[in-house]
């Protein structure tokens, strides 16, 4: 059989082609730039041919490596395949659950208890993630890079994005709509809130998922729904995640625009309120997520169909 070079030189070779940069491979594989350089110069030595023409601040590869990636690449895809299938077949009873701290916190928290006590053979391991939007930038890359990186290491992923995730079982499961949401006390305060113009006179709030992971505010969404033109959506205070923007409306901080979804148990709870009825619709959504082979695991099922149950039954307050 013939000896093959080490593996992580091989990641690194083909990293540093994929992205025709040594710091953007170093950044995906968690190692410093002369890391993978050196794993480069090792697997040239080791191959006796070169794989780039380094030029200023530039990379190019050699036709040998042009014409021995597609296999590689072939190779790498086929590892993955077979360390999931290892993965299904481990020891049943436990389950790996990624997604967002303010979905977590906020809807799959409140609801987990219900699947516990109808599977109580199933231990549940919550993952709260935070996409990498500065690395992998926005729209679908990032989104595909999201679904790799969380289910690298977690059974099922539920994702605020777009669902278009080729090579992966995916369920939509939860639409979503966003409108003003603030503590009672501004509604009737001293700016009453009777119209959208009225929100000239009060602070913004902003979760910026919309501009984080959609390119649009969540406040631009809706004052364009609502038709209201004239009020600077740039001022006002900003959290990364909602569940923090929801802690600053109930301390009447000012109003977020954001998802009811999130905020059901404070709508309910009357420590926040809807000052007006208009819901923009969001083209994103939440979906469920998991590679094909994850997929069959009797624990993946069963949490699957959950998940989506508790979203049909679930009305939007």
């Amino acid at each position: 059989m013939t000896r093959l070079p080490p593996l992580n030189s091989l990641r690194a070779f083909e990293a540093a082609a994929r992205h025709m940069s040594v710091k953007r491979a170093a950044a995906e594989l968690n190692v410093t730039p002369a890391a993978v350089s050196h794993q480069i110069r090792s697997l040239e030595d080791y191959l006796g041919v070169p794989l780039f023409r380094r030029q200023h601040r530039a990379l190019e590869l050699t036709d040998a490596a042009r014409a021995c990636l597609p296999k590689l690449r072939e190779g790498f895809d086929c590892l993955v395949k077979a360390v999931e299938v290892l993965r299904a077949q481990r020891g049943t009873g436990s389950l790996t659950v990624s997604c967002a701290p303010s979905l977590a916190a906020r809807w799959l928290m409140p609801r987990l208890h219900r699947f516990l006590a109808a599977h109580p053979e199933i231990d549940v391991r919550m993952s709260a993630r935070v996409r990498q939007v500065s690395e992998h930038g926005k729209g679908n890359v990032a989104e595909r890079a999201t679904v790799d990186a969380w289910l690298g290491d977690s059974d099922i992923a539920i994702l605020y994005g777009r669902g278009d995730y080729p090579g992966f079982k995916v369920d939509k499961l939860l639409s979503l709509t966003i409108t003003p949401i603030c503590s009672p006390k501004l509604v009737t305060g001293e700016a009453p809130l009777t119209r959208p113009e009225d929100l000239r006179h009060h602070t913004l709030l902003h979760d910026e998922t919309g501009e984080l992971y959609d390119g649009e505010s969540f406040w631009d969404v809706w004052f364009k729904a609502a038709g209201v033109t004239g009020i600077d959506t740039r001022r006002g205070t900003r959290f990364s995640h909602a569940v923090l923007a929801f802690e600053a409306a109930i301390d009447s901080l000012g109003i977020v625009a954001t998802m009811p979804v999130l905020a059901a148990a404070d709508l309910h709870a009357a420590r926040l309120v809807t000052p007006f009825a208009l819901r923009a619709p969001l083209i994103s959504a939440y979906y469920v997520v998991s590679s094909l082979v994850a997929a069959a695991r009797p624990e993946v099922v069963a949490f699957r169909a959950w998940l989506l149950e508790e979203a049909a039954r679930a009305e939007e307050v």
